[in-house]
Order: C-alpha cells, then structure tokens, then sequence
C-alpha cells in the first residue's frame, strides 16, 4: 500500500485571490526535502471547496510536476456530487498522481447505502488508489466501521484518513479490517494513539509548518519507540491545538504567513484570524523555530 507515514495536507496559497504557484511549489520541495513521505493538494487545508475546476486541475498538476515521483501525492477529489468526483479522479490520473482522497459527501447527507454507492463509483472510474477519508465534523455524516469494511473489499480502496477522533471508532475500524486497509490519523493529536493501535501515520495539518518534527515523530511510533514518540507528542502539542483554535485551515496560512513563507490571503468565507487567537498561534509558532525553506 503507497500512503503510510507522514503526508502533508498542503495549503493552497494565494496572492491576491490568485493561486500561487511559486509559493506552492516551494512548500512542496520543502516537504520532500524534510522527508515527509507524501503530499496531498486540494484537501480542506487546501480550501479545494473555493477553487474553481481550473484551479483544482492546475494545483494537482503543480504538485504532481514538483514532486515529480519523489514522493507520491493523493489528490484531493472530494465533492458532493459523485460524477464530480469521478471526473476529478481522472484529471488526477491524467495528471500523474498515485491515489485519490475522497471524503464522505457533504451536505447532502447521504445514508451509509449511498456512501457505498458513492465510493464504489470512484473506484470502478479509476486505476488509482483510493483513500477514503471520514469527517463527520465537517460533513454531518459518520461512515461507520461496517460501510468501511464493505469497501475495504475493494482492491482499490486502500486506505481510510479517519478524522473522528475517536479511538472506539479507530479499534472497530482495525478490528473489522485489519490489514486490508491502511489507517491513518486525520488528526495530528490523535497520530500517535492511532499508530499505537495499529495505524500507518497521518494525513497531517502541523506538517505544513514542521514536517522534520512530524517525521521524526510518527518514525519514532512506527519503530516502537513510544518514550521518544511521547517527547516529540507532548513538545508539538501546544502546535496541534493552536492550529485548530479556528477553523482549518486559517491558523496554518497565518502561521505560514507569519514566517514570510505565503501571503495571508484567504477566500471567503474564511477569514483573516481574530486577534486573541491569533496572538497565541504566533506564540506557539516562534516557540517551536520552525526550519526555513531552503
């Protein structure tokens, strides 16, 4: 299975409501260089619902290129219309990436028949590897452990970004499938109980900002080391809940921006971090010393 380890959910940066593919491309080497073992455009932290078709094909195709086979990347197809995801799958073919991520529809509310006939359509429509990603919080709809296990069945679908952050769902989840689908953490915080129950890494926020430190943590795990997992945990944690005191993925771009690496620019109807929150994020931030681009 390709996607285990620590892959970056990448930000979409902007200059003046345009996207910035300097600055992205940037952030992407930068990944690889710290070792991050993939990267994942066009997500909620790459605000994929505020881009248009367009914008959408030229971040993958922007991050595939950087990439360019050095680490794979999971593109972001998530939609809740099921023909907009199958089309976007197969832009994300075309343009070379090795899987899909592919979130539970929002909105629409679909029952756990209709996620099965949702994920099943991505599937038949493409060669890639599918990841599945449940987030409730964000889309009303929890996938349960049962309609997961349905579709581990599929030779495609591979692996599941679950974002509950909930450990009984992670257990049932495991129990039901063990190695037929690869775990990982939606959730910075919860990457290490996630590996400790048998997960393969994170699809990760905090990565954008320290992805050595990510790294070196979920390695950490992976290899047993739980004494040096819970150090790297405990010394990023002030990081993992500053950068969801607002909605992902605000704190992250001002984080980012902060240090020069991006402009502060968002798309409505995200906005610019209240003051209060703000003041302690940056705190954190120059706490930590992130490592610059090169």
């Amino acid at each position: 299975m390709t996607f285990q380890g620590v892959l970056t959910a990448i930000v979409t940066p902007f200059r003046d409501q345009r996207v910035d593919l300097e600055a992205l491309t940037q952030l992407v080497e930068h990944q690889i260089a710290s070792g991050v073992s993939g990267i994942v455009p066009c997500g909620t932290t790459g605000e994929a619902p505020t881009l248009s078709a367009d914008e959408h094909n030229l971040v993958i195709d922007a991050v595939v290129q950087q990439a360019a086979g050095r680490v794979p990347v999971l593109a972001g197809i998530g939609s809740n219309n099921t023909a907009t995801a199958i089309q976007n799958a197969r832009h994300a073919a075309k343009a070379g990436a090795q899987g899909v991520l592919a979130t539970v529809p929002y909105y629409n509310k679909p029952t756990q028949e209709g996620l099965l006939q949702h994920f099943q359509a991505i599937a038949a429509s493409t060669d890639l590897e599918v990841c599945l990603y449940n987030v409730p919080g964000r889309t009303s709809v929890h996938m349960l452990p049962e309609t997961v296990a349905q579709l581990a069945q599929i030779d495609t679908i591979t692996t599941l970004k679950e974002a509950t952050g909930d450990m009984n769902v992670a257990s049932e989840i495991l129990k039901r499938c063990g190695d037929q689908i690869t775990l990982l953490s939606g959730d910075d915080f919860t990457t290490l109980p996630f590996i400790a129950l048998g997960g393969q890494g994170c699809i990760s926020v905090a990565s954008n900002l320290v992805p050595d430190r990510m790294v070196a943590m979920v390695n950490a795990a992976r290899q047993l080391d739980l004494v040096q997992a819970r150090n790297h945990h405990f010394s990023l944690f002030p990081l993992f809940r500053e950068l969801f005191s607002e909605t992902n993925p605000i704190p992250i771009k001002t984080a980012l921006a902060h240090l020069g690496w991006i402009e502060e620019d968002f798309r409505l109807p995200l906005c610019r971090m209240q003051a209060k929150t703000r003041a302690a994020l940056i705190e954190v931030v120059d706490a930590c010393a992130p490592a610059r681009p090169a």
